[in-house]
């Protein structure tokens, strides 16, 4: 049963379909998003084969193709495709639907708690290599984040990474209860969400930020060449 294969498709599809709705014009945007899915997928899948080979996590068989790629199997790879795609999609739908910036009054909050709180979860779990290294990590970007972008995109951010939560917990909950993915609590926290591990949800808001990131430095450098071009 191609279950994770399935869950590729079903995470996607409807993102894509939508793709094309007149007000959100996500397609108009792959140029930008394309070049940031690749760079969040280079940096994953290489993190992804060095933990799989180390056993922190890994894979049932019964749930797969069997094709693999890098010592992961396809749907793991395609996973780094089709996640980011509909996390940016749902960031781009929030911005065309919701005008106002909710949360760009406490982003610099989150941001700044989010880098102290973390490294130290971090530092005092340092043999739980998922843990610390997620966690740092994330604690990392926000700083290159802000020392490129400020909080310019955070709130916005933080909005769409709480509204992910809805297809993450759904998606994640059918991958690690099954489980299609398990993994090694001798290197996490141990603390679920049902059967989700909570490094999972920091997993996710990494992997949602550095794809943003990168989009959003490219849109920026084509408006600006743009800007360049209309002035000269």
């Amino acid at each position: 049963m191609y279950l994770y294969l399935y869950l590729n498709i079903f995470t996607i599809l409807f993102p894509f379909l939508l793709s094309f709705d007149k007000k959100v014009a996500f397609y108009k945007n792959w140029g930008a998003l394309f070049p940031a899915i690749l760079a969040n997928a280079v940096f994953f899948i290489v993190w992804d084969a060095l933990f799989t080979s180390m056993g922190v996590w890994g894979f049932n068989e019964e749930y797969l193709t069997g094709i693999y790629f890098f010592n992961l199997p396809l749907e793991e790879i395609l996973f780094f495709i089709t996640v980011p795609y509909a996390c940016v999609f749902i960031y781009e739908v929030l911005n065309a639907y919701i005008s106002k910036d909710l949360l760009q009054p406490y982003a610099k909050s989150i941001a700044v708690a989010l880098i102290i709180i973390l490294p130290l979860i971090a530092v005092f779990n340092i043999s739980a290599l998922y843990t610390s290294i997620t966690f740092m990590l994330l604690a990392l970007l926000h700083l290159v984040h802000l020392r490129l972008f400020g909080t310019r995109h955070l709130g916005r951010f933080y909005l769409a990474y709480l509204v992910h939560l809805v297809p993450f917990l759904l998606v994640n909950g059918v991958l690690t209860y099954l489980p299609i993915v398990w993994y090694n609590d001798s290197y996490n926290l141990g603390l679920r969400i049902v059967s989700i591990p909570v490094e999972d949800s920091m997993y996710s808001m990494l992997m949602l930020l550095l794809t943003i990131s990168v989009y959003e430095g490219i849109k920026a450098r084509k408006s600006a060449k743009q800007y360049s071009r209309v002035v000269v």
